[in-house]
């Protein structure tokens, strides 16, 4: 039996500097992170040590700080940016990431990119 173990992170909402229109660029807008993060928690699970497991509070306070000091144009850019961040400062070896601009385009309640990178089972 295979083991599919995830740590995921919903509906985290971070103000940056988003957007291609000359408004956009000088103002702040809010876009949301959500993960999906392949991760084996069987020995956290036994252990109930934090050490074990993937930390989703440190993950989510690097992702805060990046992209709050982040200045894109799109948010496939950010999207990307985040994957690479945490698959390689935190070894998650596959990830969905879904990074959402809400209201931008007018009458939607939302758009967004969805990405998935690595490899999981």
């Amino acid at each position: 039996m295979n083991q599919c173990d995830y740590v995921v992170i919903e509906g985290l909402e971070v103000r940056t500097v988003i957007g291609i229109y000359d408004w956009e660029r000088e103002i702040r807008q809010s876009v949301r992170l959500d993960l999906k993060m392949a991760w084996d928690i069987s020995k956290a699970a036994q252990t109930d040590d934090i050490t074990d497991t993937l930390d989703y509070k440190a993950v989510s306070k690097r992702l805060i700080s990046y992209v709050e000091a982040s200045s894109f144009g799109l948010i496939e850019s950010l999207a990307e940016e985040c994957a690479r961040i945490v698959m390689g400062e935190f070894h998650v070896p596959w990830l969905r990431l879904k990074m959402s601009k809400p209201g931008a385009v007018r009458g939607s309640e939302n758009v967004a990119v969805l990405i998935e990178r690595g490899e999981w089972n």
